[in-house]
């Protein structure tokens, strides 16, 4: 079935995706980790607000904390942005250098035409719907814009329907596929009077 091998490549292209955001999750549970147990760094930024603070403690105190939040936000929010970042140089050099993702390579489907420009078009449309609103929803709820955050999160869902949904019709094309020009083909499967790998998935 077309359609359930096109929907299970792009299972494992967004499975990458995901051990690809588990590692990012890792190293960034280890940057704050040391954040906060750097005791003489620490130690020394508390004694400079102490002393600065002409004895109010509790405004020491809370001048500390946040600087250690705001530091802990801005390494969950690079974490995101070097996830989205990561997901188009994957999208956009499987495309551009081999035609196909991972997952499209194991199924035997290939995007044509692979041209670069086409390519990284293609992979902007396609990391913006798999990826990148989230991570902006995420990273608005993670500022405590919770309503925006919503907001976005719906928009995300409407960009992934608005993208997926048209592989369903008869020409088989994603939102990404429009408008970079592009085409998801089986290959080595024949229609009557066409080429080889001309079969459009």
């Amino acid at each position: 079935m077309p359609k359930l091998r096109r929907a299970v490549a792009w299972f494992i292209d967004f499975a990458l995706v995901l051990a690809g955001a588990s590692v990012l999750a890792v190293f960034t549970f280890h940057r704050i980790s040391a954040l906060v147990t750097d005791v003489p760094d620490l130690a020394t930024r508390s004694g400079f607000d102490l002393l600065t603070s002409r004895g109010d403690v509790v405004n020491a105190s809370e001048h500390l904390g946040l600087s250690l939040w705001n530091k802990s936000v801005l390494y969950v929010e690079e974490a995101f942005g070097l996830l989205i970042v990561v997901t188009f140089l994957y999208q956009w050099a499987c495309l551009a250098l081999a035609g196909r993702t991972v997952g499209k390579g194991l199924l035997g489907l290939k995007v044509t035409p692979a041209a670069p420009r086409r390519a990284a078009l293609r992979a902007l449309v396609t990391t913006a719907a798999d990826v990148a609103v989230y991570a902006v929803a995420c990273v608005l709820l993670i500022e405590g814009q919770f309503v925006l955050s919503v907001l976005v999160w719906a928009v995300a869902v409407i960009i992934f329907f608005l993208n997926a949904l048209p592989v369903l019709s008869s020409s088989r094309r994603s939102l990404a596929d429009r408008l970079a020009g592009t085409a998801v083909t089986g290959l080595g499967l024949n229609t009557p009077g066409a080429t080889p790998a001309a079969r459009t998935f």
